[in-house]
């Protein structure tokens, strides 16, 4: 059997920081999926540490090269912090905060994208397989190509990528759509998105063909959704050690024996729909006021971008929300809802999702969203709720959970009293459904089905 071929990962961060005088994986759906592949077949990872000072001197890491790419201050500002972070994140989610179009952003995300292409071109081997990832670096793709024709390019996004009628706002729309032309593979989380990119690229690039194949520039380029999952064998083995068990146990015992536990996890991020899965729990807590016994709320929150005025106002307005309920349905010894801004680790999910009893992911627009395939493994037992946004991408899988519009906080309230009464029998059947979901399609067979229509 021949030997896999070596792959180059290119992606905005790399997926290990120094810690002392050894290194640590950084935690993330991408480096779980990764890594394991290139120590396998060899390689290169080519990306950014996260810091202005960081040194830009490659090393090996396992058996693959480590290969940083050095970001100035104030290319951090304009590549990351604005175009990435203030134009493309938002127009990408839908525009449900309104994107910024500022020209004097575009330059330094170009160079960046120079950069990444440039240090990638340097480390390929001839013939090499190079997969590229995400809305930081739309550009590569297009510009590695000039620099190496010889080598297999694949991107993938993981983000959602908008319908045509709003990437048609953006300014450079057309250096965008040939920038991901550059690639052989284009890959998305949804057949939606997949579709929405081929009718951008037909509308907005000289670009012909169908939804799944484009001709451009005398090559062809296959575009298809690849829904990214994680390591199910990690989440069910980590929430069933002695140490979870115990955790989720004193978990229970400290908001009330008895009481029912919603659980969210998520960035804190205007797309998540934070604010809105909070008045619907209000809502549900009016109704009947009963309930405010009988169940808790805990929203894990990690800060995120905290120094953007956008993101600070939400910031106080999920903790007026979380003061006004607690204010009103609390009682001595039974916090209505529990708030935590800060991150956990791994192991402490793996540890409330077991505690929980209904799990509620109601993002307004995600590309996915793992926490919600996170908590389905962690159930062995079958036991346990999933409340699911449309809007997610894992609503295209996950399709035994209960379904939600966000927007609507009366319909969400509903959907989280019947969590409450859902039949047994009925709620062990739609884990069962969900676990062998996610079990199937694990990341390391999206990690193998994506490289597996990269190398043809």
């Amino acid at each position: 059997m021949p030997k896999p071929r070596p792959i180059v990962i290119v992606a905005n961060r790399l997926p290990v920081h120094r810690s002392g005088d050894r290194f640590v994986e950084n935690a993330g759906g991408l480096v779980t999926a990764l890594v394991p592949a290139l120590k396998t077949r060899g390689g290169a990872w080519v990306g950014w540490s996260g810091s202005s000072r960081a040194t830009t001197r490659p090393f090996k890491y396992e058996n693959f090269r480590i290969q940083p790419v050095h970001i100035s201050e104030a290319e951090i500002e304009g590549f990351y912090n604005q175009l990435s972070n203030r134009t493309l994140w938002p127009l990408y989610h839908d525009a449900i905060r309104t994107p910024e179009f500022d020209h004097s952003w575009w330059r330094p995300y170009v160079v960046v994208n120079h950069r990444f292409a440039k240090a990638t071109a340097a480390v390929t081997p001839r013939n090499g397989l190079v997969w590229v990832h995400d809305y930081h670096l739309q550009l590569v793709p297009a510009m590695l190509r000039a620099m190496r024709p010889d080598v297999r390019i694949g991107f993938f996004l993981h983000v959602p990528f908008p319908p045509e009628e709003l990437f048609a706002w953006l300014p450079w729309r057309e250096r965008i759509l040939e920038g991901l032309l550059g690639a052989d593979v284009v890959g998305f989380q949804t057949q939606a998105a997949a579709r929405n990119f081929s009718r951008a690229a037909r509308e907005y690039s000289p670009a012909e063909g169908t939804d799944s194949e484009l001709l451009w520039e005398r090559r062809k380029v296959k575009v298809a959704s690849y829904p990214i999952s994680i390591d199910f064998n990690w989440f069910a083995d980590a929430a069933a050690t002695p140490e979870a068990t115990r955790e989720a146990a004193l978990l229970r015992r400290r908001v009330g024996a008895g009481r029912k536990i919603f659980l969210s996890v998520d960035r804190l991020d205007y797309t998540k729909g934070i604010d809105l899965r909070l008045l619907a729990f209000e809502a549900m807590l009016k109704r009947r006021r009963s309930l405010a016994n009988d169940c808790v709320f805990i929203q894990i929150a990690s800060p995120s971008r905290e120094p953007v005025h956008e993101y600070a106002q939400m910031r106080i307005r999920i903790e007026q929300l979380v003061g006004r309920i607690n204010g009103e349905f609390s009682e001595p010894g039974r916090v209505s809802v529990h708030y935590f801004r800060r991150g956990f680790t791994r192991e402490q999910l793996a540890s409330y999702y077991r505690a929980a009893d209904v799990m509620i992911v109601t993002p307004l627009r995600d590309g996915m969203n793992l926490v919600a395939k996170e908590f389905v493994a962690t159930r062995s037992d079958y036991s346990g709720v999933l409340v699911l946004s449309e809007f997610a991408g894992a609503a295209r899988e996950l399709r035994q959970a209960i379904i939600v519009n966000p927007r609507n906080i009366e319909g969400m309230a509903d959907a989280f009293e019947a969590a409450l009464t859902l039949p047994k029998a009925d709620a062990r059947h739609r884990m069962a459904v969900l676990r062998t979901v996610v079990r199937r399609h694990d990341v390391f067979e999206w990690a193998d089905e994506f490289l597996r229509a990269l190398a043809g």
